[in-house]
């Protein structure tokens, strides 16, 4: 019997010396366990750097948004008014203070084109941007938003006067309407200068009849002209003052009725002024995006990434009710105050963005001369 053990036992040893390898067994300490994997601490979010001019509002939640997707976090520098914001930016060209630069219209555009401060980006959402509002071939210079400086005027005061409300730039020297307009200060305020190019795209600087000859009209017709925007519309303009100013006539913008409807104590079924929007009487002030750093920079994917943002429905139907300007998306919906209260030009006066750069000096200094020397 122990002859017969031993061998049974010596015929295993051969079998088990003869199995392929991956049939025996594992060492213990590499048998798949139940453990779950070590935890790795996500990567630390990076910086975008984004400069603007003072007027910039955006939701919260919306810059939020970008920020989760994209794990970054959004510093905004403001900067000044948009010429001193642009200023900045030239000065520090090659040493960016920022990632990105929002806020340059089409007043400033040629001189932030020249000074090279902008790298080229194509965004794909420029599909979904007009032409019309596409001012630089190169893409250096993409645009977010557009607003049109207009005449305003007070509806109730014309009513209670029996007077029919102006219908274009020329009805302003009939003298019916004389002593009734405040202007702002081409020299001190963008809506003053907006709306002297207005008058210079209208009338043109040669011819019978020249935007001097029209401001000169003006003057005779007793224009007042303010500061600034908010002495002429809440110190000035009869609605805006809440009848202490003289002025049913004011200069501003074509989204000031549905603001006014927005922030009324009381609900208004139609706002209570409206914008004068007839061909040539505005002028379309253009905002745009562009990305300040080199190409190879470490955060040039994060900035072209914040531009795409900006042209995005979700940032882009977030601007009216922020910066009371309309969005360049045609494909944004408008919130229902602006929808319903919003008169948009279709034909705004047109002046070329290089030839404001050329000879905006020499059309103030023309303008102070003939409306307040």
């Amino acid at each position: 019997m122990k002859r017969i053990l031993l061998i049974l036992a010596g015929a295993l040893i051969v079998l088990a010396a003869c199995c392929p390898p991956e049939r025996r067994l594992r060492p213990l300490e590499t048998q798949p366990t139940n453990q779950a994997p070590e935890a790795t601490t996500p990567p630390e979010p990076r910086t975008l750097r984004v400069m603007t001019h003072d007027s910039f509002a955006i939701s919260d939640e919306v810059i939020a948004v970008f920020q989760e997707q994209h794990n970054a976090k959004v510093e905004i520098l403001e900067a000044g008014d948009a010429g001193v914001m642009l200023s900045q930016a030239i000065l520090s060209a090659g040493n960016p203070q920022a990632d990105v630069l929002y806020g340059v219209d089409n007043t400033f555009l040629s001189r932030a084109l020249a000074g090279d401060i902008f790298q080229p980006y194509a965004s794909p959402l420029l599909s979904d941007i007009p032409d019309h509002l596409k001012l630089d071939p190169q893409n250096r210079a993409l645009p977010v938003d557009y607003g049109d400086v207009c005449l305003n005027y007070d509806k109730a005061w014309f009513d209670e006067q029996g007077l029919a409300p102006p219908a274009n730039l020329e009805d302003l020297i009939k003298p019916k309407y004389k002593g009734l307009t405040v202007v702002e200060d081409a020299a001190s305020s963008s809506p003053g200068l907006a709306f002297m190019l207005a008058t210079i795209g209208h009338f043109g600087e040669t011819g019978d009849y020249t935007w001097l000859d029209y401001w000169a009209d003006l003057r005779g017709n007793d224009v007042l002209v303010a500061s600034d925007w908010e002495n002429a519309y809440w110190g000035s303009f009869t609605y805006g003052s809440g009848g202490e100013g003289d002025r049913p006539i004011v200069v501003s913008y074509a989204s000031s009725p549905p603001v006014e409807v927005l922030f009324a104590e009381e609900p208004f079924e139609e706002a209570p002024t409206a914008a004068v929007v007839s061909a040539g009487s505005c002028f379309r002030q253009i905002e745009f995006v562009g990305i300040l750093i080199p190409k190879d920079a470490e955060n040039r994917d994060l900035a072209e990434a914040w531009v795409d943002f900006m042209l995005g429905t979700t940032f882009q139907e977030d601007i009216p009710l922020n910066m009371f300007v309309f969005p360049a998306n045609e494909n944004a919906i408008l919130p229902d105050v602006f929808a319903k209260h919003a008169a948009i030009p279709e034909l705004p006066a047109e002046v070329d963005y290089a030839a404001i750069e050329a000879n905006r000096e020499a059309w103030v200094e023309a303008w102070t001369e003939t409306v307040l020397r």
